[in-house]
């Protein structure tokens, strides 16, 4: 239950980490400072990355994946760590020897203003699938902490999205991003604990789940028909297939790679050595979270029901297990643990730490988003532009929120990541290591063919993830595409 220490703590945690943004948002000057920052060092690139890449997905979503299927919910974070990690090593130092500040600019430099305007929109599908998750996490937060109805949960959390980045761009959301950094570790470090010690480890975590699908009817209404079942969905790291799982740490790998707002954390730093530093410290940091939310989604589900399953339970005449408590829906398992689980005044920092956490990621995406469509689509410097672009954009996003409701969080972001990947990985890549193997017409067929096969394949429900089928369409046309003799051939 919300109590005021909980309210307090949630106020003065949001309170501090906006007061950082917004000071840091007073340097802004013009357009450019406004979207790529300046001179920032190793941890501001790391707040900066980190403060958009770990949201929503990262934290809610994860521990919703890890309630119906337990441990393979943990490679969300790892994917995007090791995203991070190719980011930093392998791609700073090209990307910053550019010159560009997006990469779709990158792509155009050697292939031609038709590449990117096709790049460009085929890009912000990929983006705007990420805005719409981090809008239905902030709304399950602002819904389960404070009762709002959906439709005013998802607007008010638009509004906190929007007013977040318009105050500083991505200034804000890297010295926002650092004091959120020590916030958010406090507060995974103490749900860890917290569920270890509360569940007595990995071993009486897993005894609860297997006590509470005793219950028949629970069980037949989550494919459970044995112990070896409950073992393989909650025990292991591939509970939804080798396939799947290792393809949507590869979506999240590649994808992190090929977004915008994660690179223009690399051209924000000083130096290309902080850019390196910042992508490795993000690194290194973002599994514990996303170990933690696992446990504590594991947790939740050897100790709760939804408020659908409770149905089914009572239709079929069986009573609710004593000590077992009862989720609106799978979304809530995180911060109904940290309501239930924590000391009110650390509860009430981690829920604001959580909040803002989702509300950073939000506004990073918003600002990558709106800077492509500015630079690469209306091709405007103008700020007055961008803040128009990122208002459009989050009320775009609240009314696709709106139908996308009851699907898994986390899929929603390898979709999204996946797509990214899927239309820029190879074109970026040769416009950087190897520019003029491949023509601007065979660029623009890649991206098309690579985005056309991954939604191809998820609709048609092929085998594995789609990310697999989109990167194949993509290789083969660039092969097809390459001039034999690798003549340079540069857009126009």
């Amino acid at each position: 239950m919300l109590t005021t220490v909980h309210i307090v703590g949630i106020v003065a945690t949001v309170a501090l980490i906006v007061g950082v943004g917004v000071l840091s948002g007073r340097k802004v000057k013009d357009a450019r400072s406004f979207a790529t920052g300046g001179k920032a060092g190793s941890w501001m690139v790391c707040g900066a990355i980190l403060g958009t890449l770990v949201g929503g997905q990262s934290t809610i979503g994860t521990a919703q994946l890890a309630f119906s299927f337990g441990l393979s919910a943990w490679w969300f974070t790892i994917g995007a760590a090791l995203g991070a990690l190719v980011l930093g090593l392998v791609y700073a130092a090209p990307l910053r020897r550019s010159g560009c500040t997006t990469l779709l600019e990158v792509v155009r430099k050697q292939y031609g203003r038709r590449a990117e305007t096709v790049g460009s929109i085929l890009f912000l599908v990929g983006i705007f699938i990420s805005i719409t998750s981090q809008l239905l996490s902030s709304s399950a937060m602002l819904s389960s902490l404070f009762g709002l109805p959906v439709g005013w949960a998802l607007a008010t959390g638009a509004v906190l999205i929007a007013a977040m980045v318009l105050s500083g761009g991505i200034r804000s959301a890297g010295a926002g991003g650092i004091v959120k950094l020590v916030l958010l570790y406090v507060s995974s470090v103490a749900a860890g604990i917290a569920v270890w010690h509360i569940g007595h480890g990995l071993g009486g975590i897993r005894e609860s789940i297997v006590q509470i699908y005793d219950s028949q009817e629970l069980a037949t209404m989550n494919g459970i028909a044995s112990a070896e079942d409950i073992h393989r969905r909650y025990g292991t790291f591939m509970a939804r297939g080798p396939l799947k799982d290792l393809g949507g740490c590869l979506s999240l790998t590649l994808g992190v790679v090929c977004t915008q707002t994660y690179a223009q954390g690399i051209w924000s730093a000083a130096t290309t050595r902080k850019a390196k530093l910042g992508a490795v410290y993000c690194a290194a940091l973002i599994p514990l979270i996303g170990a933690a939310c696992t446990l504590v989604g594991m947790y939740m589900r050897g100790h709760y029901v939804t408020a659908d399953e409770l149905a089914a339970l009572q239709s079929a005449g069986e009573r609710l297990p004593d000590g077992v408590g009862v989720l609106k829906n799978s979304l809530e398992a995180f911060p109904t643990f940290i309501l239930a689980h924590l000391p009110a005044w650390l509860g009430g920092i981690a829920l604001g730490a959580m909040l803002v956490n989702i509300l950073g990621c939000g506004s990073g995406l918003v600002l990558g988003a709106s800077t492509i469509v500015m630079r690469d689509v209306v091709r405007r410097d103008s700020l007055h532009g961008m803040r128009i672009a990122i208002v459009g954009l989050v009320v775009m996003g609240v009314v696709a929120a709106h139908f996308v409701q009851g699907t898994f969080i986390n899929d929603l972001g390898f979709l999204s990541l996946g797509l990214r990947a899927a239309a820029l990985l190879l074109p970026l890549s040769f416009a950087l290591w190897l520019p003029g193997r491949v023509t601007p017409k065979g660029v623009v067929a890649s991206m098309i063919a690579g985005t056309a096969a991954m939604l191809a394949a998820g609709l048609l429900g092929l085998p594995g993830d789609p990310m697999y089928y989109g990167l194949a369409a993509s290789a083969l046309v660039i092969l097809v595409c390459a001039p034999r003799g690798g003549t340079k051939q540069t857009g126009r």
